[in-house]
């Protein structure tokens, strides 16, 4: 086992396969909604990058403060701290714009949608793997 893969997973490969599938899916939404731009390639894969980065290190610490108007809103809350993370992105990266908190709102609810559908039909070693049940 190498210094880069991990026990049970494809290490990098994985993680530049969801890279990459997050980026999709942020294009799919940026092209989607009217007030999300992204200038070129090179900034939609920066911005996937920050984005990643941001929910793996301050996204928790938002949704543990937030977590009595969390739980009043039975977790919806959970998309305005979403938006939060997309216009803290958007500040961050040139080249990837959005006008405004409802563009935001309305845009993480749709990459969380679009990043769900994609992460289900897409496993970690890139291959396409459309579950249907059979009755």
């Amino acid at each position: 086992m190498g210094i880069i893969e991990s026990k049970g997973g494809f290490g990098m490969r994985g993680f530049v396969i969801r890279w990459l599938l997050s980026a999709v899916a942020l294009a799919v939404t940026a092209w989607i909604i009217k007030g999300i731009e992204i200038h070129g390639i090179f900034s939609l894969l920066i911005a996937t990058l920050v984005l990643g980065i941001l929910n793996a290190i301050i996204r928790p610490i938002l949704i543990l403060l937030t977590l009595p108007i969390n739980i009043l809103t039975l977790g919806l809350f959970t998309f305005v701290v979403n938006a939060i993370m997309l216009l803290i992105t958007a500040s961050v990266v040139e080249g990837f714009e959005i006008h405004g908190f409802w563009s935001a709102f309305v845009g993480a609810i749709f990459l969380s949608i679009i990043s769900t559908i994609l992460t289900y039909i897409v496993s970690d070693s890139g291959k396409f793997e459309i579950i249907v049940v059979k009755k």
